[in-house]
């Protein structure tokens, strides 16, 4: 007997899942009518919110402010400062330092230290020019290096420790080491932070908030505004992009627009300006990476030493979760004998940095590919070879961590046949002969793979909430606690409903995501949207279904297997009813239409103290070749062709699962490319702008682009139609092209390690160039 989760398309063919359905929202995305919160009709009276801060002011004690010209400028209505907050000044997500106002102290640049309120929103940012700071400066800590000199950390260090590495390293043929430098990243959403509070009856408050987290955001606004939970609700229809950086960060500006509307008695909206906004929001982590590797001789790894010195800003926001998830990859798709994989959360006198796709996987796995790199330049290898050498196996499957890797024969299966689809071998001697008629352009090829573990590695979040209601006249309304980003997983959960209920797509009216229809939710974040999401309106949609089914056994004395739900209707042995037809026959009957559904995920049991337990679910695997060429003249590089091969298990919705697969790549892509961020000696960010800060466009996506999903057995976990997750673990699929710059300035001193630093910008390309001409091999 089968259960639900076990069925194929063989044993039961699916209407609406595994079907490449368009994006709920995709004609309103193409012709402008989606509407964000800026869209928003505003209610009559809606007053604007706007940040201020020092503006002169990098790090050190307020001495004094002056408001009095900030409060008599047109327009303002009210300002705002820690003293107005009748809560706990405080939004943080978990560890607590991070002030919604500042007080005491500018503890980096761009601090928010008052807000003020006005008719218009131009009107409330010109007033924030007019205010009269004065800071006592203190020298700032600004580097990693700065803060392992300062011994400052937001959070205590941590490592794995596998085997004996003290014994394995000196017993190694071959040791290899360096330091590596690994750069940040903007999130640079479309739409920018921004929240609309509408004060309610009794002390209450409606917050439109572009979250990722919307409990997060009730329970901060709740904290700040010294209200119940119960009394805010925060909904979010849908986000103009989040990628991480609405996942804690979102927390301030909701309190803040939640906080002027308390005052004021109206509703009030705060929306960041796009340099505000990049000056006053946190990024990916950037590390400076230490490490060191001894192999056998043949580039067989024997031991791993890895330091991760992570800056973190000057709190620690989700630092603890980022870092691990640094260490949890740390190993990319290789197993290490013995490992020492340490960690250190530093802090600095910037902006604290925050979630990103990935959360820090990618540094981790760019590490080790950098290692993986070095064996083989070293020796004189084919990467691929080494990397193919050092994979997970039968014998060689347990992670540094002690979770083992079940599914290593897919991880080899799906490299092998991208290795023969983009005639990888081939390309490899075409690669050398090009290098070695031309001097001053070289190319590069790099096959990199992606494992990535599918979960929240805090155990409480791996849990969702869904509720369902079924109509008398057969429609269907869906709410879950997933937010929608432009990722599709609204579409992808309204698939599933569909498919349970046996409905049709138009049947299925998709609503915004509201704490007061599904409660306690966890952040769409970790890939796992539609893991949790979709599984809990999937028992939502069965419970409904099954009480549907008992009503109608014993109306029409028939067994279950003589009814089928299918495109909204019921089919009772040789008997046809409309879906609306039962639903109201049911209601008649006085049998429940509507369910809250719950899941959470099974045989997650991570102890962080012991480091001990099984941190995923499962993996994702997937594979990249890029091919590059570098202008060793200029340090220019353009990517010529990339071809993925990536793992969904059994997709929900192949059109979708592609797109987040084109737009991830590229992401990393510019992460490991084009997006620097510069700061100064005293700790202002200088790339604050589109015109500094260079994310890819569409002249920088490959111009031969080959995107295909795995054909497996699916997921073996029970996942909802043993789908995998697809959000992170494409973005690290760029490793290939990082690694692809650093094949061809190899090219110039073969046994050479080239020093390359991401990002790879025209300018670090060149520093490298430059020193591998001065370098002799080892």
């Amino acid at each position: 007997m089968t259960t639900p989760l076990d069925r194929t398309p063989a044993e039961a063919p699916l209407k609406h899942v595994r079907k490449g359905l368009p994006h709920d929202s995709a004609i309103k995305h193409v012709s402008g009518t989606a509407t964000y919160i800026d869209d928003r009709v505003e209610p009559v009276g809606t007053l604007h919110v706007a940040p201020g801060w020092a503006r002169q002011a990098v790090r050190g004690r307020i001495q004094s402010v002056d408001l009095a010209d900030v409060r008599s400028a047109p327009g303002v209505v009210t300002v705002l400062t820690a003293r107005d907050i009748p809560g706990i000044n405080d939004c943080s997500s978990a560890f607590g330092g991070d002030p919604v106002l500042a007080e005491d102290e500018v503890l980096f640049y761009g601090q928010v230290i008052f807000a003020v309120v006005a008719e218009t929103r131009d009107q409330a940012r010109k007033a924030t020019a007019l205010a009269k700071i004065e800071v006592a400066p203190i020298t700032p800590i600004l580097t990693p290096d700065d803060a392992v000199d300062a011994d400052t950390t937001v959070l205590p260090d941590y490592q794995f420790r596998r085997g004996s590495p003290e014994t394995g390293m000196p017993a190694s043929e071959e040791i290899l080491s360096g330091t590596m430098f690994i750069g940040g990243q903007e999130h640079f959403y479309l739409e920018g932070q921004i929240a609309m509070a509408e004060p309610q009856e009794d002390g209450g408050m409606l917050v439109h908030t572009s979250t990722q987290h919307p409990t997060e955001v009730q329970h901060t606004v709740a904290k700040v505004l010294g209200v119940p939970d119960a009394s805010i609700t925060a909904e979010v229809r849908r986000m103009g992009g989040g990628f991480g950086g609405k996942e804690s960060q979102a927390n301030q500006w909701a309190a803040l627009a939640a906080l002027a509307a308390m005052k004021t008695g109206r509703t009030c909206k705060m929306r960041l300006d796009r340099d505000d906004d990049m000056i006053m929001t946190g990024k990916r982590h950037d590390f400076k990476v230490e490490w060191k590797v001894g192999h056998d001789g043949t580039g067989k790894i024997r031991a791993v030493d890895m330091a991760f010195l992570a800056r973190c800003g000057y709190s620690a926001d989700l630092s603890l979760g980022v870092n691990d998830r640094t260490l949890f990859h740390a190993d990319s798709s290789y197993f290490y004998p013995d490992a020492l994989i340490r960690s250190r959360r530093l802090r600095t006198d910037t902006c604290s940095n925050t979630a990103f796709r990935g959360f820090g996987g990618p540094q981790g796995m760019l590490a080790a590919e950098r290692m993986i790199d070095a064996i083989a330049i070293t020796l004189g290898k084919d990467p691929l070879d080494i990397r193919k050498l050092n994979f997970y196996d039968g014998e060689r499957n347990m992670t540094p961590y002690g979770m083992p890797v079940e599914e290593f024969e897919v991880m080899h299966d799906l490299i092998d046949k991208l290795e023969e689809s983009s005639d990888y071998r081939t390309r490899r001697e075409d690669v050398a002969a090009f290098n070695a008629s031309n001097a001053v352009l070289k190319k590069g090829l790099a096959l990199t793979p992606v494992k990535f573990g599918i979960s929240f590695t805090l155990k409480h979040l791996n849990q969702a909430g869904a509720l369902v209601h079924l109509y008398t006249d057969g429609s269907v309304h869906l709410n879950h606690g997933g937010t929608e980003m432009g990722q599709g997983l609204y579409q992808k959960v309204a698939q599933v409903v569909a498919e349970e209920l046996g409905v049709t797509m138009n049947k299925v009216v998709i609503t915004a995501t509201n704490t007061s229809k599904v409660p306690n939710t966890a952040p769409t974040a970790a890939s796992s949207g539609t893991d949790l999401n979709a599984m809990a309106a999937k028992t939502a949609a069965q419970e409904i279904k099954s009480r549907l089914i008992a009503f109608i056994c014993e109306q029409h004395q028939c067994k279950p297997d003589a009814i089928h739900f299918g495109d909204n209707k019921v089919l009772v042995g040789d008997q046809s009813f409309t879906l609306a037809d039962i639903a109201k026959q049911a209601h008649m009957g006085r049998i429940q239409l509507s369910h809250a559904g719950f899941y959470s995920t099974p045989g997650i049991t991570w102890d962080r103290e012991s480091v001990t337990g099984r941190p995923f679910f499962y993996f994702a695997f997937g594979g990249a070749c890029a091919e590059v060429t570098v202008d060793t003249m200029t340090g220019e590089m353009t990517v010529d062709r990339v071809d993925i091969l990536h793992d969904v298990g059994h997709s929900l919705n192949p059109a979708i699962d592609i797109g987040q697969i084109e737009g991830a790549f590229v992401q990393g892509m510019g992460w490991l490319t084009t997006e620097e961020l510069v700061w100064d000696e005293s700790g202002r960010l200088r790339t604050h702008a589109p015109s500094t800060y260079k994310i890819p466009t569409a002249s920088d996506v490959p111009e031969d682009f080959r995107v295909d999903l795995y054909e497996g057995s699916g997921n073996p976990q029970a996942t909802v139609y043993r789908s995998k997750a697809v959000g992170e673990p494409p973005l690290m699929l760029a490793n290939a092209v990082f690694c692809a710059i650093n094949d061809a300035i190899a090219s110039l001193n073969p046994g050479v390690v080239p020093n390359l630093n991401a990002p790879a910008t025209p300018e670090s390309i060149m520093r490298a160039v430059q020193a591998m001409r001065r370098r002799t091999p080892a």
